[in-house]
């Protein structure tokens, strides 16, 4: 039996992730005695401590470490493994060797799979620690509280425009690519997992079959990274212009027109 998914059943896949319940195990750290695993419509506003911490981005607060066991675990009691840029560069060369030019493809569904699961964890999580509804959250403290801990895992950072959402068109700008700042200028875009996470995260929050290309990389000599997410047709159309040689603006003007 194939395991391609049509795009309603991605959709339907979608709406599953978005209506999953808090998860307690993930909040052990971070839980006071002020909460009450209600869930509201708006954020509860409490004086003195909350019933959450949410202050817990320093390396020290974010990761706890067991030496006797070789362990690293986040905040949210997920095992993390610290590389280096060496480990990086060997995991991508090996893949290249083992599928040629389909390495990015195969990052690009890795992390389209990674990201699919990050949510499945984060609307669990995050309902949890502000006591609402994840339908019910702002976006741009939503996408940051989800972004927030990528950042200090090394992922880099972002800014996010939604000026062109109406049409179903977002633009990412990454800043601190793991995988480009690794590589360093080899003229060739090389973030495709970061395009598949977005693409999984977009089409989850939007619930919509989305597709995610980089448009400018800082491998190209770009001073940061660029995302379209949109669907496949606008997609295809960017993925072809920029191998065509069209710069990150010239393919942002053609793919409002597509």
């Amino acid at each position: 039996m194939s395991s391609i998914k049509t795009s309603e059943e991605k959709v339907n896949q979608f709406i599953e992730i978005m209506s999953g319940k808090p998860d307690e195990k993930s909040l052990v750290r971070i839980r006071n005695e002020k909460a009450d695993d209600k869930i509201r419509d708006t954020i509860r506003m409490t004086p003195g401590v909350q019933p959450y911490k949410h202050n817990y981005y320093t390396s020290d607060q974010f990761y706890q470490r067991d030496r006797s066991q070789g362990l690293i675990t986040n905040v949210y009691g997920q095992r993390v493994l610290r590389v280096t840029e060496d480990f990086i560069t060997g995991l991508l060369g090996g893949l290249e060797e083992e599928v040629g030019d389909r390495a990015g493809m195969v990052m690009y569904e890795t992390g389209y799979a990674w990201g699919l699961e990050d949510m499945r964890n984060f609307v669990k999580r995050s309902q949890g620690e502000y006591e609402v509804d994840f339908t019910k959250m702002g976006m741009g403290m939503m996408l940051e509280t989800w972004w927030w801990p990528l950042t200090i895992e090394g992922w880099g950072t972002w800014q996010f425009d939604f000026r062109e959402a109406k049409r179903d068109m977002l633009f990412i700008d990454l800043y601190e690519s793991a995988v480009a700042k690794t590589l360093g200028d080899i003229g060739a875009a090389v973030c495709y997992f970061y395009a598949g996470l977005f693409a999984s995260v977009f089409s989850v929050i939007a619930k919509k079959d989305f597709g995610c290309v980089e448009i400018q990389c800082y491998a190209m000599g770009a001073d940061h990274c660029r995302f379209l997410i949109s669907h496949a047709e606008r997609v295809d159309a960017a993925a072809f212009w920029r191998s065509q040689g069209a710069t990150g603006k010239d393919i942002m003007k053609k793919v409002k027109e597509v």
